[in-house]
């Protein structure tokens, strides 16, 4: 079991993670690029399907240099894309996305938004895209974020037809247009106008591109020169954007940064036509706004007389600002903070410990200082608002205060877009506020007035947990409120063989002292239970207990959900826990529902031992292991060095001809281990890069074909082959029940000593047979499979695994 994934641990435990601050401080730089960008008004909007889609140069671009409020809006968080630092799939994988396209928004500087779509994997056409996520329902969400962000410019990434390269990339494109108009029509969901207005933009227009084979500039279009260098930050917008970029991590997007002038063109989709000029027509300056003429001179005086070596000069005058603009539109989020970064005003609120129950109140400590020079004209206090209590602040003073801040009465630390169970096309979000936004606001806060003269402001700081790392230095996390205990499963999914019964281990963990309760299991219908209740009792918080249950299926068993309810003082809680741990993003807690999917087959098993070597990560060695095998994880090393005779199949994980550095050496001796008599089953690569292009011992080529629909029609076209009849017997049954997809980037130019095995295509789509190639060679046999087992397996698909058994047996 991948503690990665499923992560059970103790608070002391609790893992460490970002380097980044939560109360970080400016330096002069970044005050200065904040000082002047409060001459600037207007904003744009990026539109494109998924983190990475998004044009980072040109995002930095606009934040950094032409100083607009940037936003780029991501239909989805990416959940159906795969993997390559991990094996978080669907909804976890789109967590760690989305945390880091936030990390990519703050290195370029502009905003991040979503829809409620769900990232469902690869289709084919925007057709489909519409009917599995509901059109209606996205294009309101587009709507909405347009007409809070109000963009003068919407730019998509894609164009509406089949050079998208993918039906999320073209729909994202026909949405984005389609909002453009439907977002300025008070008819058009009408019921947002509560609480914003319809908005028209000046023109939306394709950032056209010239990659992957496919060009689609051409030099009458609206050029951009975006290559330009900041030496305020000390870095050209290429730079910055690779530093972007780079956060991807998960999609293997490491970026070289790049210096130097870059032209990004655009071509026009709607509204008002430029000719020479992507802002033409547009007042990014103050004065679009009537009555600014005192404040533009005034922000030009403290643009002017900016000291990098004293910000605090500025104070005085921003002071002054800020009662100008009150009640106009100005940006007075990012004035408050310029305001507080240059009275040196550091704040920060952590809580005793890393996690809480509902309803506990939170221990926390109060840390916070002004650094400025003992001649600074202004006194300085700050009052927290739930206590009172009230404190100046002496220049360059540290002031410490420890008090108990209430959490929340009854919210989890719970993404809120997975807080309720969601079909394949989009979450279920009931809360208009939340629509759009990347993630949950804090839960706990110490809100604070801070006066500087005779100016207050009022300002929310998040409580986090913050602990000192003998390696990392200073570590910050975010507070977890949790439930008062979670029963978490160890695996997804079950499979049952025949009439055999599992013992089922459930990790129970306590988030309250003095905890008692007793844990209840629901079944489907034919299945039976022992114990049918189980009481436990925890004296500590954090404590863990491993406990078990004994389940049987019955004659007349059918698959479902295994459910615990874990009752509490006469309440139920049915969560489980998990914790994502990676160092370039900040630690994510989740309580997902405390379910698992169980499966009853007649499954016969050939072999035991199998050897796998880890690609880019996949759940498969899990899975063989439930269903009895005995599975060794290899190295390169021990692939080169040890005797492979010993066992009956060697299985690669995803993707490894994409990523191993080491394959030119070990792939003579994967072709010994078959030559001699073993099985090789490896599974799906991408086409491109390959650090090896012989993947068998017969040629083939991968190609970018797909079968998306997981239902599609399965031929068995070599019905009498081994790898369909031994040890169990496949059928068309075992085709049923598949989650996302059948298969991705299929074999093709196959040579013919290989038989494939299966045919299939997607609706309107001629038959494909490169998911299941096999061949023999020497004494033993080679498989290679596109089929996506890396999905199905860990899904519990009976039919998947029935069929994978087959593929690493062989009849002696």
């Amino acid at each position: 079991m991948k503690f990665r994934q499923y992560l059970l641990l103790s608070l002391a435990a609790f893992p460490i993670y970002s380097n980044a601050q939560f109360s970080p401080t400016l330096n002069a730089a970044e005050i200065k690029q904040g000082l002047e960008s409060l001459n600037v008004s207007g904003s744009v909007l990026y539109v494109a399907a998924h983190p990475d889609d998004e044009n980072t140069r040109l995002l930095a671009y606009l934040a950094k240099e032409k100083k607009v409020r940037a936003g780029y809006l991501s239909l989805t968080r990416g959940d159906g894309g795969q993997n390559l630092i991990g094996t978080e799939q669907a909804e976890l994988l789109g967590l760690i996305r989305t945390q880091e396209l936030l990390a990519a928004r703050r290195m370029d500087g502009a905003a991040q938004f979503f829809t409620r779509a769900n990232d469902f994997g690869f289709s084919k056409n925007p057709e489909e895209s519409f009917k599995i996520w509901n059109k209606t329902k996205i294009l309101s969400d587009v709507v909405w974020v347009i007409r809070k962000f109000q963009p003068d410019v919407i730019i998509t990434r894609f164009p509406e037809d089949a050079r998208a390269g993918h039906g999320h990339h073209s729909g994202s494109a026909i949405l984005a247009r389609e909002a453009f108009s439907a977002a300025a029509d008070p008819k058009q969901f009408p019921e947002q106008l509560a609480f914003v207005k319809p908005w028209q933009a000046k023109r939306i227009v394709w950032n056209t591109f010239n990659f992957g084979g496919n060009n689609t500039t051409s030099e009458d279009q609206l050029k951009l020169d975006v290559g330009l260098y900041n030496p305020l930050l000390g870095k050209g917008y290429g730079e910055i954007a690779a530093e972007s970029r780079s956060n991807h991590k998960s999609q293997g997007f490491g970026s070289a940064r790049q210096r130097g002038s870059a032209i990004e063109y655009f071509s026009p989709v709607a509204g008002e036509k430029a000719k020479s000029d992507l802002f033409e027509g547009i007042d990014f300056s103050l004065n679009r706004n009537p009555g600014s003429a005192e404040i533009q001179k005034l922000v030009t005086e403290i643009n002017a007389g900016f000291q990098a070596s004293n910000p605090s000069a500025s104070v005085a005058k921003l002071l002054k600002l800020r009662e100008l603009v009150k009640g106009k539109p100005f940006k007075q989020e990012l004035l408050d903070d310029l305001i507080l970064a240059c009275s040196g005003i550091w704040i920060e609120v952590a809580a005793a410990n890393p996690s809480y129950a509902l309803n506990d109140s939170v221990a926390v400590k109060i840390q916070a200082i002004a650094r400025v020079k003992d001649n600074f004209p202004f006194s300085i206090n700050i009052q927290e608002l739930q206590s009172r209590l009230k404190v100046d602040l002496a220049p360059n003073r540290l002031t410490a205060m420890d008090r108990k801040i209430f959490g929340s009465a009854n919210q989890l630390s719970q993404p809120y877009w997975l807080e309720k169970k969601h079909g394949q096309g989009s979450f279920e979000v009931d809360d208009l506020s939340l629509i759009g936004l990347p993630e949950n606001h804090a839960l706990v806060n110490g809100v604070f007035r801070i006066t500087i003269g005779d100016q207050t402001i009022e300002k929310k700081f998040p409580v986090i947990y913050k602990f000192t790392d003998p390696v990392k230095g200073e570590v910050y996390q975010p507070l977890v409120i949790a439930p008062p205990v979670t029963a978490t499963f160890g695996e997804k999914a079950f499979l049952f063989n025949g009439t055999e019964s599992k013992t089922i281990f459930i990790s129970l963990q306590s988030f309250r002292d003095h905890l008692t309760g007793s844990l209840v299991p629901q079944l489907p219908s034919g299945w039976s239970i022992s114990p049918e209740k189980l009481d436990f009792s925890m004296d500590k918080k954090g404590e863990q207990q491993m406990v078990s249950f004994k389940l049987s299926p019955g004659a007349t068993s059918t698959g479902g959900d295994f459910a615990l309810s874990a009752v509490v003082d006469g309440k139920s809680y049915h969560q489980g826990l998990q914790v994502l741990n990676y160092d370039h993003i900040p630690v994510q807690t989740l309580f997902p529902s405390a379910t698992a999917r169980i499966e009853h087959t007649d499954l016969k098993i050939a072999g035991k031992r199998i050897g796998f070597i880890a690609g880019a990560g996949d759940l498969v060695p899990e899975s063989l292991k439930q269903i009895g095998f005995d599975v060794t994880q290899l190295s390169e090393q021990q692939v080169l060095n040890a005797d492979l005779s010993s066992f009956d199949a060697l299985v690669t994980g995803v993707r490894l001809y994409n990523i191993n550095e080491h394959l030119q050496a070990i792939q003579p001796k994967l072709m010994k281990y078959v030559e001699n008599g073993g099985v090789l089953l490896v599974q799906y690569n991408v086409n491109s890069p390959l650090k090896r292009n012989e993947i068998g011992p017969y040629p083939f080529a991968l190609s970018r074909d797909r079968v998306t629909e997981e239902d599609a029609a399965v031929t068995l076209l070599a019905p009498n082959h081994a790898v369909l009849n031994y040890p169990n017997k496949i059928t068309l049954k075992d085709f049923e029940g598949w989650v996302q997809e059948r298969g991705l980037y299929f074999a093709t130019n196959i040579d013919p000593k290989y038989t494939p095995i299966l045919g299939m295509h997607d609706t309107g789509e001629t038959e494909k047979n490169g998911s299941l190639i096999v061949a023999d060679y020497g004494k033993g046999k080679f498989v290679y499979t596109s089929l996506s087992f890396f999905r199905q397996l860990p899904a519990g698909v009976p039919g998947a695994y029935r069929l994978f058994v087959n593929l690493i047996s062989n009849k002696k």
